[in-house]
């Protein structure tokens, strides 16, 4: 091959693809635009954390002791404690859904604490089973410290019994939130959206207006058609994920561990990835209608929904584990989130960006195969 015609043929290719791309509003909206309406709708939409969670407290006794025992749910934004006076007045409350859990301080609790043996009742609404769970956490930790003081003061330890304190902390998410885990997935989305939906359409267009078959008379070759078709859109796509990392640092306080340019570098190869894929789909299907559905069942919905975006993968069956494991984005999403919350840790890096690498020069070629049975 030439040189210097493989690289004019590229640049005028490129500058074509480049001026299309400029006319086509569309794409440059959902190219621009789609990713901050998806930044903005995770980032502040998507949460596990429950907040000012509602808790009515029914509290039979009303001595000095019962009250400091649950001291602890005021003041705090998990809890939102409302006080009831009688507990059917509580539990008509739970069934209109109008608090999510009951806490019962039984009338001899004082008594029970002053034996050791102090109980309280606590009563979950379990539709929502996530809440309910998180909502159990906080109150068990906002009564263990009062309750345990209490019998503490009153002498009650038994004799030879040693008391344990643990001392908790938690690595690469100190406060435990859930948007310093969603945020960083959330680039893995909005580089697959972007980058296969896009170019799923691009070939497509071509072979319906017929513009690709001008293309068949000259010296252009497959893989000069495949990169040129590719370049405009690396520029969107390194435009949204600046935005993404600009989101996740000054919106989203999200710590950024791992070196900047090893995110940036990584990210980028991912886009090549989902890029290529949108491209050979639109290659092998011929039509934009059909190209854009398939890139979206391809693409965006395994990288949400078996990518470990939401849930921990080791949780699903082995079957579903293995179809996740052939998924770019599977390996991109756990790099990502390694990089941000856990820093530069070079073994994974290379791993996953040489299975990336694996998949950019795969799916090339097999677009480029696509592309010379017509041209040829």
């Amino acid at each position: 091959m030439n040189a210097s015609g493989f690289t004019t043929r590229l640049v005028a290719l490129t500058r074509k693809e480049t001026r299309q791309m400029l006319r086509d509003r569309s794409n440059l909206i959902v190219g621009l635009l789609l990713p901050v309406v998806l930044i903005l709708l995770f980032g502040y939409g998507l949460s596990l954390d429950v907040k000012h969670a509602r808790i009515a407290v029914v509290q039979e006794d009303s001595s000095p002791t019962a009250r400091q025992t649950v001291a602890g749910l005021q003041g705090s934004t998990y809890l939102s404690p409302v006080w009831i006076s009688t507990m059917d007045e509580a539990e008509r409350m739970i069934r209109a859904g109008e608090t999510d859990a009951i806490l019962r301080v039984p009338a001899d609790f004082s008594r029970q604490l002053a034996a050791g043996n102090g109980r309280v009742q606590l009563l979950l609404n379990g539709v929502d089973s996530t809440t309910a769970s998180a909502i159990d956490g906080y109150v068990a930790g906002a009564l263990a410290v009062p309750a345990q003081q209490a019998a503490d003061r009153a002498g009650n330890k038994p004799a030879g019994t040693a008391s344990v304190a643990i001392v908790q902390r938690t690595w690469f998410n100190e406060p435990g939130e859930s948007t310093w885990y969603f945020v960083p997935g959330l680039i893995v989305l909005v580089m697959t959206l972007i980058g296969a939906f896009l170019t799923s359409m691009l070939v497509a267009r071509e072979w319906e207006r017929g513009t690709l078959e001008s293309l068949f008379v000259t010296p252009v070759r497959p893989l000069e058609l495949v990169l040129s078709k590719l370049a405009p859109y690396i520029i969107v796509g390194a435009i949204d994920l600046a935005m993404c990392l600009l989101a996740a640092k000054f919106l989203f306080k999200v710590p950024m561990l791992g070196s900047l340019w090893v995110i940036i570098v990584a990210s980028m190869l991912y886009l090549m990835v989902s890029l290529a894929l949108g491209l050979y789909i639109s290659a092998a299907t011929k039509n934009q209608f059909a190209a854009s559905q398939v890139a979206l069942l391809a693409s965006f919905m395994p990288a949400m929904m078996l990518s470990g975006f939401v849930f921990d993968l080791r949780n699903v069956p082995v079957v579903i584990q293995v179809i996740s494991h052939l998924l770019p984005a599977t390996h991109f999403m756990s790099l990502i989130k390694t990089l941000f919350m856990a820093g530069d840790i070079w073994p994974g890096i290379w791993k996953s960006c040489g299975v990336l690498l694996l998949y950019t020069v795969v799916l090339v070629a097999a677009t480029r195969r696509k592309l010379r049975k017509s041209l040829e």
